[in-house]
């Protein structure tokens, strides 16, 4: 690196970081998570405004490869944090009712946004036709599990029963959409000539499950009590960076590997998984999540949005919301669970956020959106996220509404633990005593 970029370099991240943190402390007095300001200050930096100079100014050519790299980093570390977060227990003391209202949540969105990728198709659609009614499908299938954990928590119903059946919702979804993705993937022939790698996807998810969990679990168990040492420390580091690196080669995406090793990490003690959020998030969240958010930013482009474009962001927001609503809605009814709270959880499972903005990167970066769609869906991602809090007040009032009796047929939820991984800021605990 020459002296200018390396003063480039640390200029950008100083004003990424400043520029970052207020927008996320203004949206916090406005009730609003943090995520949403870091996400606007990524837009506000990219070339929406000022025509692009502002970000040919603070970003030249020169540095963008570097703040790609330290992007996939703080991607890969977030991912990490949700699979640590991401708990069976919370989904198995919810019954049926998680199960159900997640598959017709992703379901209907799905269906529905492959529908409307058959009507973008000619302005918007890329060459692989089958990839790109897919992944749209996908996009509007999302739930950003951090965000949602981190609403409720700021709402006090992070112990309530509809708390805790909506955090143990936002699991499965994930999972489900993460796995669509991951299928998609695979069958589009993102890998190149060496498509036939994702062959090794299957046993090497079945590898890390039964054997490097075990192996990790007795490692960590003889070391202080489940604290994170030094030594335990650098496992985690190496073994989450490892494991990215690993699907991205099998041709998947480092996002998977960084999750599955989230998911493997030792349950056994709660204050090895607050110290791995105490080591990893803040660095994350105050550093490389916002380098994330500009270089999605960069990418975004709304200095020429015309009528056109805003009729097809309001398609594009109608199947998000309406899919995700409806599906969410129907499923909780079917279940016996009271109107005005079927409602909240519906809202609930729009939260989109960062983990949307996620999906959709990797989309653009393997060519299943282009630009123009893309700074659509952000838009999209943005606006979902946002309306969650002020929606959820009004359908349910007073935070301690949201602490309701349990639907007729299903047993108590399970204690269990969310939270923000990658917001910089704790969700606190979510759970009720069983």
């Amino acid at each position: 690196m020459t002296t200018h970029q390396t003063s480039s370099l640390l200029l950008g991240l100083a004003a990424i970081v400043l520029l970052a943190r207020l927008l996320g402390a203004l949206a916090q007095r406005l009730n609003q998570p943090a995520v949403i300001g870091e996400v606007l200050a990524g837009i506000a930096l990219g070339p929406t405004f000022f025509h692009g100079a502002l970000c040919d100014a603070l970003f030249p050519a020169g540095i963008r490869p570097l703040l790609g790299a330290l992007a996939v980093v703080g991607v890969a570390v977030f991912m990490f944090l949700v699979g640590v977060e991401w708990d069976g227990a919370m989904i198995r003391g919810s019954g049926s009712l998680a199960a159900t209202v997640s598959l017709s949540s992703v379901l209907l969105p799905f269906g529905l946004g492959t529908l409307l990728a058959l009507y973008l198709m000619d302005g918007y659609g890329t060459g692989d036709r089958t990839a790109f009614m897919l992944f749209m499908g996908i996009a509007m299938s999302v739930t950003a599990f951090p965000v949602l954990a981190r609403v409720l928590t700021d709402r006090g119903m992070s112990r309530s029963p509809l708390g805790v059946v909506a955090l143990a919702c936002a699991c499965v979804d994930d999972v489900l959409a993460w796995s669509l993705l991951a299928a998609v993937i695979a069958v589009s022939g993102s890998a190149g000539p060496d498509q036939w790698r994702v062959l090794l996807a299957a046993p090497y998810v079945l590898a890390m499950l039964f054997v490097v969990r075990p192996l990790v679990r007795r490692f960590v168990a003889r070391r202080a009590v489940l604290t994170l040492t030094p030594t335990v420390f650098v496992v985690v580091l190496v073994g989450l960076l490892l494991s990215a690196a690993v699907t991205e080669w099998v041709g998947l995406h480092y996002i998977f590997g960084a999750f599955l090793f989230g998911v493997i990490l030792p349950r056994g003690g709660e204050r090895l998984r607050a110290d791995v959020h105490e080591r990893l998030g803040h660095l994350s969240g105050t550093l490389l999540l916002p380098v994330f958010f500009v270089v999605a930013g960069l990418q975004v482009d709304l200095s020429h949005l015309d009528a056109g474009g805003l009729g097809t962001l309001g398609l594009i927001l109608l199947v998000a919301v309406g899919g995700k609503f409806t599906g969410a809605f129907a499923a909780a009814r079917l279940n016996r669970m009271p109107l005005r709270q079927s409602a909240a959880l519906a809202t609930l499972m729009n939260t989109r956020g960062l983990t949307e903005l996620i999906v959709l990167n990797v989309g653009l970066q393997l060519g299943y959106l282009g630009r123009d769609l893309y700074s659509l869906m952000v838009v999209m991602a943005v606006v979902t996220t946002t309306m969650a809090g002020p929606l959820l007040s009004w359908i349910i009032g007073h935070p301690t509404d949201g602490v309701l009796p349990r639907p007729p047929g299903h047993p108590a939820p399970a204690t269990a633990t969310a939270t923000a991984p990658g917001t910089g800021h704790s969700a606190g605990t979510a759970g009720t005593a069983a």
